[in-house]
């Protein structure tokens, strides 16, 4: 048997006693958001502090055994490649802010659930120990009535097809009090601009008014990704804000960089510095591989040219997907 195989066992319980944990937490938070004794509020807080030391170290265990498998190898370094002006300005807004929208788009084919899970799961990994609304907008396809769209959010909440927009924002508040809230809305360009408009204002608005004005302002985080696959959202005349400012509020989304393709001097530098965590024939000759992975992947386009290289460390890109992207 492959020694990476070997490890298998102790990743599957590693990961079943992080969810046990996770779940904790959130009732633990819960319970301390509520009691009034302040004795008993004091040994709650103790117990979420223990709670969290004991996921920082699974995690930090689960990190340590990918880093040993060998496609565990290969996904370490595709985290360093491209995408730095997107990390750079989501950093920038999250920084200080625990309440933030923000718009990844690009061409079909660019990456961009690669880069949500990779902003999560890099830059706010707490984020996943809470509540994670997932929102598919092909299911409700190109309709024109913003019904549709409440009818499928107010399902993804637990209040039902019927729930109204002001029950569903305050189910989300609700949440944010007492954990970290992701809600993520993908295929955003399916919606016609008049509903992602009422989106915007109808819901996020108002949820995030109201979230950062709590006490705990900075306790828990609500992140809202509204993620476009064909590269539309980012030029309508919808407001967006690109860069941090003193004016800024979050009930404005932060439209991240448009994604580009990668440059063939992009990815001989990204060989180059991931050397040690490269298979030695992706590494023999930087320049020449480059080459090749350029052009097979259709001169940069960036899931093409994940494929490529996985390709080339004979490792299925598709296979791989689910596994390391899970939002």
């Amino acid at each position: 048997m492959s020694p990476f195989n070997l490890l298998q066992p102790r990743r599957e319980s590693l990961q079943a006693e992080y969810d046990l944990l996770g779940e904790k937490l959130v009732k633990l938070r819960r319970a301390s958001a509520i009691v009034a004794d302040e004795s008993v509020k004091f040994q709650r807080q103790k117990e979420v502090e223990q709670t969290e030391a004991e996921l920082e170290r699974i995690v930090k265990s689960l990190e340590s055994l990918e880093r040993l498998s060998e496609d565990g190898l290969l996904y370490q370094a595709l985290l360093k490649l491209g995408y730095r002006k997107q990390v750079q300005t989501f950093r920038r807004f999250i920084q200080d802010n625990p309440v933030a929208a923000f718009l990844i788009y690009g061409e079909s084919d660019r990456g961009q659930r690669w880069l949500l899970n990779r902003l999560v799961t890099q830059h706010t990994r707490d984020s996943i120990t809470g509540k994670v609304v997932k929102v598919k907008l092909d299911r409700i396809g190109r309709r024109s009535d913003v019904a549709a769209l409440w009818s499928e959010l107010g399902k993804r909440v637990g209040l039902g097809a019927k729930g109204s927009i002001p029950r569903i924002v305050e189910r989300v508040y609700q949440w944010s009090e007492t954990q970290n809230v992701l809600l993520i809305f993908h295929g955003i360009d399916y919606l016609p601009e008049s509903c992602l408009g009422d989106l915007l204002k109808d819901f996020w608005c108002p949820l995030a008014s109201g979230a950062k004005g709590r006490s705990r302002s900075k306790d828990y985080r609500l992140l809202m990704f509204l993620v476009d696959y064909e590269g539309t959202v980012g030029d309508l005349p919808i407001q967006f804000v690109e860069n941090l400012n003193v004016d800024w509020k979050p009930e404005v989304p932060v439209k991240l960089p448009r994604i580009n393709d990668f440059s063939e001097s992009e990815l001989a530098s990204w060989l180059d510095f991931s050397a040690d965590d490269l298979s030695l024939n992706l590494v023999d000759n930087v320049d020449e591989t480059a080459q090749v992975i350029f052009t097979n992947g259709d001169e940069g386009v960036p899931e093409l040219t994940f494929s490529e290289i996985c390709r080339l460390s004979s490792i299925d890109w598709y296979d791989k997907e689910e596994v390391w992207m899970k939002l």
